[in-house]
C-alpha cells in the first residue's frame, strides 16, 4: 500500500503578495501584479511590462556579505523555504534532518548574474569576473541553499523542466516520501528572469504580450484577444509530508496530494503537440494515479499562459480527458494576475489550488472578456467563486514538450 503524502506548509514571494496570505487573497480579489518595468531601461525593448516581485528588502533577510553570493532565484526561494517550514510547525527536535529532502524546480537559474558578469568581461576582462559568478548562476544552487539555511539533510535535487519545473519538483516529492526516502521534502519551485536578455529573447520569439499600454489587461488567458504571456518572477514552496508522520505530530494539514503524471509530447522545442495529446496523457496519469474517475474533479488550475496556442490546446486536453464533464468543471489562470513565472509558475499554481481545496474558493481569471469560440470551457470569469472543492488539479506545460499535472483532495483521516 502506498504511503499517503500530505501538505503541512507553504510560503510563496510573489507579484501579488510576498505570504501565502497575501498571494491568496490578492488571487481572490482579481488584482493584477503586472506593471512597467522597474528593473531596468526598457528603452529599446518591444515588451515594457512584466509581474515584478514588490516591497522586497533582501537586507530584511540576508547579511550584506551572504547577497554578494545569492542571485535573486536563490533568494526569493530560501525566503518562501522559511516560511513554509515555519509553517509545517517541523523542527529538528521533532524530525531527523536526514529524513526531510529538497526537490526544487528552477526553469532558467541566475540569468541576471549571467549578464551582469557577462558586461564585466567585456568591459573589464576575464580577471574582473566574480569568483561567485558560478555558485549563484547554477540552477540547482536553489534547492542546495534552501537545505543550507534549514538544515534539510535528505534527497536534495532540483528540476529543470521550463515553465513545467516547480510541478514536475512537486509530483518528485511526491513520490519520494510514498517510495520512503523522506518522511518529508521541502519542495516548490523559483525564478527571477525578468532581465533585459531574457524578455528581448522571450518578445523576440514570440511568447511575450505587446499590450503595453494596457499592463494590468495584458495576460488574459482563453479571452480571444490574447496575445500572448506576461514575465514574471517569485518563488512557492510548501511542505510535503508523510501522513502518519504529519497525524503523530498533530500538524495543521492543508491537503492531501494523491496523484502525479507527467508525460513528453516529441513534437517541437515551443508549441505543445496537436489536440493537446501530451498534456492530455499526463492529466490522466494523475487521475489514474489518485484512483479516481474525471467526474470526481471539480476545479482545474490550468497552465493558461494567455498565447493562443497554448490556451486553445490546453483546452482541448481537458475536453479529451474529461469529456462532457469539461463543461462543468470550474477553471482558472492565476497567470492573469502573477504574469508566468516559468519554472516558479507550477508552484504558485499548485499553492492556489492546494487552497481552493482547503477553502472551497476559486481565484477569477481576470481580463476575461470575449469569448473564444475554441475556449469554450467555464475559466471562471473575473470573479472568484464559492463551490465545493473535493479534487482539484494543477496543470504545467514546458518547453520542450514536458507536460505535468498534480491531483490534490481535501483532507479526510
Amino acid at each position: 500500500m502506498k504511503r499517503r503524502v500530505v501538505v503541512t506548509g507553504l510560503g510563496a514571494v510573489t507579484p501579488i503578495g510576498n505570504t501565502v496570505e497575501e498571494f491568496w487573497q490578492n488571487l481572490l480579489a482579481g488584482k493584477s501584479g503586472i506593471g512597467y518595468i522597474q528593473r531596468f531601461d526598457t528603452t529599446n525593448h518591444s515588451v515594457k511590462i512584466a509581474a515584478e516581485v514588490k516591497n522586497f528588502n533582501a537586507e530584511d533577510h540576508f547579511e550584506k556579505k551572504e547577497l554578494k553570493k545569492i542571485d535573486d532565484f536563490c533568494r526569493f526561494g530560501v525566503v518562501a523555504a522559511r516560511q513554509a517550514f515555519a509553517d509545517s510547525g517541523l523542527s529538528w527536535d521533532k524530525v531527523s534532518p536526514f529524513e526531510v529532502g529538497v526537490i526544487i524546480g528552477c526553469g532558467m537559474g541566475g540569468v541576471l548574474t549571467i549578464e551582469e558578469q557577462h558586461a564585466i568581461l567585456l568591459q573589464r576582462g576575464p580577471s574582473r569576473v566574480s569568483p561567485f559568478l558560478i555558485p549563484k548562476m547554477i540552477p540547482n544552487m536553489s534547492s542546495g541553499l534552501i537545505s543550507i539555511y534549514l538544515g534539510a539533510k535528505g534527497p536534495n535535487t532540483t528540476i529543470v523542466t521550463a515553465c513545467a519545473s516547480a510541478t514536475h519538483a512537486i509530483g518528485e516529492a511526491f513520490r519520494s516520501i510514498q517510495r520512503g526516502d523522506a518522511v518529508a521534502v521541502i519542495t516548490g519551485g523559483t525564478e527571477a528572469t525578468i532581465s533585459p536578455l531574457s524578455i528581448a529573447g522571450f518578445a523576440n520569439m514570440g511568447a511575450l504580450s505587446q499590450q503595453n499600454d494596457n499592463p494590468q489587461g495584458a495576460s488574459r488567458p482563453f479571452d480571444a484577444k490574447r496575445d500572448g504571456f506576461v514575465m514574471g518572477e517569485g518563488a512557492g514552496i510548501m511542505v510535503l509530508e508523510e501522513l502518519e508522520h504529519a497525524l503523530r505530530r498533530g500538524a495543521k494539514i492543508y491537503a492531501e496530494i494523491v496523484g502525479y503524471g507527467l508525460s513528453g509530447d516529441a513534437y517541437h522545442m515551443t508549441a505543445p503537440a496537436p489536440c493537446g495529446e501530451g498534456g492530455a496523457r499526463a492529466m490522466k496519469m494523475a487521475l489514474d494515479d489518485a484512483g479516481i474517475p474525471p467526474t470526481e474533479v471539480q476545479h482545474v488550475n490550468a497552465h493558461g499562459t494567455s498565447t493562443p496556442l497554448n490556451d486553445k490546446l490546453e483546452t482541448q486536453a481537458i475536453k479529451t480527458v474529461f469529456g462532457d464533464h469539461a463543461y462543468k468543471l470550474a477553471i482558472t489562470a492565476n497567470k492573469s494576475m502573477t504574469g508566468h513565472l516559468i519554472g516558479a509558475a507550477g508552484a504558485v499554481e499548485a499553492i492556489s489550488t492546494i487552497k481552493s481545496v482547503q477553502e472551497n474558493k476559486i481565484p477569477p481569471t481576470i481580463n476575461y472578456e470575449n469569448p473564444d469560440p475554441e475556449c469554450d470551457l467555464d475559466y471562471v470569469p473575473n470573479q472568484a467563486r464559492e463551490m465545493e472543492v473535493v479534487y482539484a488539479i494543477s496543470n504545467s506545460l514546458g518547453f520542450g514538450g514536458h507536460n505535468c499535472t498534480v491531483c490534490f483532495k481535501k483532507f479526510t483521516e
